[in-house]
């Protein structure tokens, strides 16, 4: 994907790009990481030739470009549990981890940058230049690196979940609510990584 660090370089600035992983689901945390590839390299960008967005990507082939991107650029992942997306909502919550883990790529550079944020709203109460870009994740190479680090270390954080709780198999569905895993709600309950105002409609439908 040579043209998605080409699409970065055109801004002519140190580019940090950022998204997030773990919106749409009714349980588990939601992650975003934040990408610089402080160093490109022919090698780099021959190794990540299949970098796109990670939802275009088999979970086999994320894995296998994951520890390329983490050990090529200067990054940060962070996941804002259930709890707090309960108390600030999941826009909030997944903007609050952009803001986190780009600002601390920021204070690590230490120089002038412009972050390129994935999809159509901008970073809440952040204080470096940024842009959003649409599709961002299959444009840019920095976006698409965060993508996947976001989504890579949440599948692995809801199979982790998974093990201790096996009835929703969350391994399978990464918490998404899918026809098995609201079977699994309605026959166990939910358990404490389930964000209750994501079931609500379900649960007026069952008349619970």
């Amino acid at each position: 994907r040579a043209k998605g660090f080409e699409f970065d370089r055109n801004f002519n600035k140190i580019i940090i790009g950022t998204d997030e992983a773990g919106r749409g689901p009714g349980a588990g945390g939601v992650f975003a990481a934040a990408v610089y590839f402080n160093e490109i390299t022919g090698g780099l960008i021959k190794d990540l030739a299949i970098l796109n967005d990670s939802k275009k990507l088999t979970p086999k082939k994320r894995d296998s470009i994951y520890d390329i991107i983490k050990d090529n650029s200067i990054n940060k992942i962070v996941c804002i549990e259930v709890e707090e997306i309960e108390q600030i909502n999941i826009l909030n919550a997944s903007l609050k981890a952009m803001n986190l883990a780009c600002s601390e790529v920021n204070l690590i550079i230490g120089k002038e940058t412009l972050t390129l944020v994935d999809g159509n709203k901008l970073i809440r109460n952040y204080t470096y230049p940024q842009q959003c870009i649409i599709k961002g994740d299959s444009k840019s190479a920095s976006i698409a690196g965060a993508s996947i680090l976001a989504k890579v270390t949440r599948d692995r954080y809801m199979e982790k979940l998974d093990e201790e709780f096996p009835m929703y198999n969350w391994r399978k569905n990464a918490g998404y609510l899918t026809a098995e895993h609201l079977l699994a709600i309605d026959k166990y309950g939910l358990s404490p990584y389930h964000r209750s105002s994501f079931l609500k409609k379900h649960f007026l439908k069952m008349g619970n």
